[in-house]
């Protein structure tokens, strides 16, 4: 069954989500990580990710850099943040959005490149 691999291109953990929050809200142009910060307001997802990904036709998995590390260490020399997919559990995984793709988009764009490219490709 296919599989969809949402990496974001921060720490995993209380006190690194704390962190994450403070420097979206104080200097948004340099926070690293573009998927964390179309995705997710101050406290939580925003409503429309949440229904997107409530809809897709394949299981979606959420990964932080650090956890990246630990599960898949072939894809640790990704650029992050960046979603992948997968045919199948044993096969390997394929950057479907690049972390230079998703840098300049915001959630509308980004859920549309998403069903675009997901169309042809699962």
């Amino acid at each position: 069954m296919a599989e969809l691999l949402f990496v974001y291109n921060a720490d995993s953990g209380l006190l690194n989500a704390a962190l994450d929050t403070l420097h979206k809200a104080l200097s948004p142009a340099t926070y690293a990580c573009s998927l964390c910060a179309v995705t997710y307001g101050a406290t939580s997802m925003r409503p429309e990710w949440r229904t997107f990904l409530r809809h897709l036709s394949v299981p979606a998995v959420f990964l932080h850099r650090d956890e990246l590390r630990q599960h898949y260490p072939s894809l640790r020399s990704e650029p992050l943040p960046a979603v992948f997919r997968r045919a199948a559990a044993d096969a390997p995984w394929q950057v479907v959005v690049s972390a230079r793709e998703l840098k300049p988009l915001d959630l509308p764009s980004l859920i549309r490149l998403l069903q675009e490219r997901l169309r042809v490709a699962v």
